[in-house]
C-alpha cells in the first residue's frame, strides 16, 4: 500500500483556518463548560442542555445532526443524547469515526478548587473548568475539525464524522453501548476516541488491559477489645486474605509486556468499607476490595478462578469464613494492529502535523475504545493532555486543543490506496 501525501496547499490551509478560528473555538468552549453535564448516575441532571447547545452549533454551521436518544429516568429530561454530524466523502462505504463524550463526573469538594468549577476561568494559556479536559478539549478538537472539512472545500476520500455521546463516565450504557445496535457503525471503519493521551502527543493507544474488581468479605466474631480471646477480629483475618490475595495474583500471573505503560498485570488493594465506628471494638466483619489490570493474554475467567482457590485456602488454613464476589468484569477486546489504517493514518498525522514520532502503546485505562475493540473494530486513542481528569482544577490547554484540532482533520488526506 502506498500513502497518498496531501499537498501542501492543502495542508496550509488547514493549519492557516483553524489557527485564524482559534478564537470562536475557544468562545464555544468556554460557553458549553459552563452548562452542567455531570452523569446522572452522579447526582447530575445529564447531557441534554449540553447536547442542545452542540446541536443548534452544529446546525447553524450547515450540518445536518442524527440524534439518538437513550430514554433513562435518571436524567432531567427522562433521555441521555447522542448527536452525530457526517460529512459524505468520494467512498460513500467507508466512515472515519471520532468519539467524544459530553457527560462529566461532579466537581468533587468545592473548596479544592481555586475558582468555580462551573465558571471557566483562563489563565497562562489553559482553561480551567470542571470537564475541560474530560473530555471537553478533545470535543471542541473534533468539532472544528470536522468544520474546517466542510469550510475547505476539498473533496475528502471518505465518509468523516463526530460522535457526541452520552454516559462515558458511567460504564456508556446509554452512549456508545445503546448506538452501536441503533447505527451503521461496522468493523470495516475506522474509529478514533481522544480520550487519552499525554502531553507530549506523542502516544497512540491501541491496547487496553482486561479489568476486574473484586470484594472479599471476611467474617468474625465482634467483642469488646479489651477481650479479645473471646472473639474473632474480621479486620485481621481480612488483611491476611488481601495480603495472600496480592501475593498469589502476583506469582500465578507474571508476565509483562513492553507495549503497555505498566508492562506487568496488577493486582491492587484499594477501598476497605467502614467497619465498627468506635476505636474499642473488634470487628466481626472486614470488606476489602482489589482493583486488578490484566494483560489480556491471561483470561479474567482464570484470574477469577485462581482468585477463589486462595480464599478458599485461606479460610480451611485458618478456620475462617471468607467469601469472594466479582464486582465488575470488563474483558479486554482484541489489541489493535498497529498495521491497521487508523493506525497509520493517526501516525501519519502524529508525525505531519506535530513533527513528532509517535509510538503505539497500551494502558490499563479503560476508554470506550475497548468497546469498540470487543466488536472487531480497529480504534486509536489519541489525544495531548496533561492527564488532570477528575481533579480539582481540572484544566485544558488551549494550544492542544488547536493544534490536535489540526491532526484530526489532517487524517483523511493520508489516506492510502491499494
Amino acid at each position: 500500500m502506498t500513502m497518498q501525501q496531501p499537498s501542501k496547499n492543502v495542508i496550509s490551509r488547514l493549519n492557516s483556518d483553524i489557527d485564524s478560528d482559534a478564537g470562536k473555538a475557544q468562545d464555544f468552549f468556554v460557553k458549553m463548560l459552563r452548562i452542567k453535564a455531570v452523569n446522572p448516575r452522579m447526582g447530575g441532571a445529564g447531557e441534554a442542555e449540553r447536547a442542545d447547545f452542540i446541536q443548534s452549533f452544529l446546525q447553524a454551521e450547515g450540518f445536518s445532526v442524527v440524534r439518538i436518544d437513550a430514554k433513562d429516568l435518571a436524567s432531567k429530561t427522562g433521555t441521555r443524547p447522542n448527536l452525530c454530524a457526517k460529512l459524505d466523502g468520494g467512498d460513500k462505504r467507508k466512515n472515519l469515526w471520532f468519539f467524544v463524550h459530553m457527560d462529566t463526573v461532579p466537581e468533587g469538594s468545592a473548596t479544592l478548587w481555586q475558582s468555580d468549577p462551573f465558571e471557566p476561568r483562563i489563565k497562562d494559556g489553559k482553561i480551567f473548568a470542571r470537564g475541560a479536559e474530560d473530555n471537553g478539549q478533545s470535543l471542541v478538537s473534533c468539532l472544528f475539525a470536522l468544520r474546517e472539512l466542510k469550510q475547505l472545500d476539498e473533496k475528502i476520500p471518505f465518509n468523516v464524522g463526530v460522535w457526541f455521546v452520552a454516559d462515558e463516565e458511567s460504564g456508556s450504557n446509554y452512549g456508545v453501548k445503546y448506538i452501536l445496535g441503533r447505527s451503521n457503525i461496522s468493523n470495516t471503519d475506522l474509529v478514533v476516541v481522544p480520550d487519552a493521551g499525554t502531553p507530549e502527543g506523542t502516544d497512540i493507544q491501541v491496547a487496553e488491559k482486561n479489568l476486574l474488581w473484586l470484594k472479599t468479605v471476611t467474617n468474625g466474631k465482634q467483642v469488646h477489645a479489651s477481650v479479645p480471646a473471646k472473639g474473632t477480629n474480621a479486620h485481621r483475618l481480612g488483611m491476611r486474605l488481601a495480603l495472600a490475595i496480592d501475593e498469589g495474583l502476583h506469582r500465578l500471573y507474571p508476565a509483562r509486556d513492553e507495549l503497555f505503560d505498566e508492562p506487568a498485570s496488577t493486582f491492587e488493594p484499594t477501598k476497605i468499607d467502614p467497619g465498627v465506628a468506635n476505636v474499642n471494638t473488634i470487628p466481626g466483619i472486614d470488606v476489602a476490595y482489589f482493583d486488578c489490570r490484566v494483560l489480556p493474554e491471561y483470561s479474567l475467567g482464570s484470574v477469577i478462578s485462581d482468585t477463589k482457590s486462595i480464599v478458599r485456602e485461606f479460610a480451611l488454613k485458618n478456620s475462617a469464613d471468607a467469601s469472594l464476589e466479582v464486582v465488575q468484569r470488563d474483558d479486554a477486546g482484541a489489541p489493535t494492529p498497529t498495521t491497521s489504517e487508523v493506525a497509520g493514518l493517526m501516525a501519519m498525522a502524529v508525525n505531519r502535523m506535530r513533527m513528532k514520532k509517535p509510538r503505539f502503546v497500551g494502558t490499563g485505562l479503560r476508554t470506550v475504545g475497548n468497546i469498540f475493540r470487543e466488536k472487531g473494530i480497529p480504534t486509536a486513542v489519541w489525544s495531548t493532555i496533561d492527564n488532570v481528569p477528575h481533579e480539582p482544577n481540572e484544566y485544558s490547554r488551549i494550544a492542544s486543543m488547536i493544534s490536535d484540532a489540526k491532526v484530526f482533520a489532517a487524517m483523511p488526506f493520508l489516506t492510502g490506496q491499494d
